[in-house]
């Protein structure tokens, strides 16, 4: 890192600008529906770790801000997107050599026996190093009624590595809100280092509209006017399903929709010339046909 005059004045804008996370900002902005207050926290914590290196090039006392990070929400909100995002402006400040993301679950950390886990969660993290290590569902590494899980194991190599090894390791530990609380009230060495929290809000109906119609576009796909006000009360009613997942389960019902369309396509003009509009439009009935509309569930 260049160390800047003591005596100068900074101008901040052109420091923000020479990282490029500029960029990576704006990009989040564009490619995430709605999730404002997740994008004003990412903003915060961009600004303060800018600060922060700015402090240290002039030699003034660095608070050294945590870097460590809880995402919690609902499936399907964002959280792995966003700390892909998160990787990235971290590598641009420098307080990462990598800038990579590794994503586990439980499985990846835990062995079915003694001796095991140890070497499974020190070659996570070794591949993880100069990184974020990004552990989806992490409460399900703690099952204290179960005395032969190997999960406890796993979370003392880890609270040893971010404490140890901060300056070139990030851990965001991600899942659904309700279960992360408790398993921080469970885990105080963990909860102790986890500096930001970020939660994800799950999407409103118009949002996941939204994103709907930008997942069908990247595929070259659209809705019919008609096809979209009835996608969109289907949306509405798979809200209110167990196991709903936001954009995911809105990924799914496209993908759906799509094989209805092709079938529909086959079964009624097998042998005629097909046009181009034909093959990226999805009607109602591509939509219809859902079992949601028949009054079975998480279809």
């Amino acid at each position: 890192m260049v160390l800047i005059d003591k005596t100068a004045s900074i101008n901040l804008r052109e420091e923000y600008n020479k990282t490029d996370i500029q960029q990576i900002i704006a990009n989040l902005e564009a490619d995430l529906v709605g999730l404002a207050p997740v994008k004003s926290r990412i903003r915060q914590i961009a600004a303060l770790l800018l600060l922060d290196r700015l402090r240290k090039g002039l030699g003034l006392t660095s608070g050294n801000p945590g870097l460590h990070m809880s995402f919690t929400g609902s499936a399907g909100t964002g959280k792995t997107t966003v700390a892909l995002k998160m990787a990235d402006i971290l590598y641009k400040l420098g307080y990462i050599r990598k800038g990579h993301l590794l994503t586990v679950t439980r499985d990846d950390l835990v062995g079915q026996y003694i001796g095991h886990t140890a070497p499974k969660t020190k070659e996570v993290l070794k591949k993880a190093m100069g990184g974020v290590l990004f552990i989806d569902e992490a409460y399900y590494l703690y099952k204290p009624n179960n005395e032969r899980d190997y999960g406890s194991e796993a979370i003392e190599i880890l609270l040893q590595v971010m404490e140890n090894q901060r300056d070139d390791l990030v851990v965001i530990l991600a899942g659904y809100k309700e279960r992360m609380d408790v398993f921080y009230e469970s885990n105080p060495g963990l909860a102790s280092r986890i500096a930001n929290h970020v939660h994800f809000p799950d999407y409103t109906a118009d949002e996941l509209l939204t994103i709907a119609k930008m997942m069908l576009e990247e595929q070259q796909y659209k809705l019919t006017v008609e096809a979209e006000s009835i996608f969109l009360d289907y949306i509405k009613l798979r809200k209110e399903e167990p196991m709903f997942a936001n954009a995911r389960s809105v990924k799914n019902a496209l993908d759906r929709a799509r094989m209805r369309q092709a079938n529909r396509i086959f079964e009624t003009n097998p042998t005629q010339g097909i046009t181009k509009a034909e093959l990226v439009t999805l009607v109602p009935s591509d939509i219809l046909q859902s079992r949601l509309f028949k009054g079975v569930s998480g279809s």
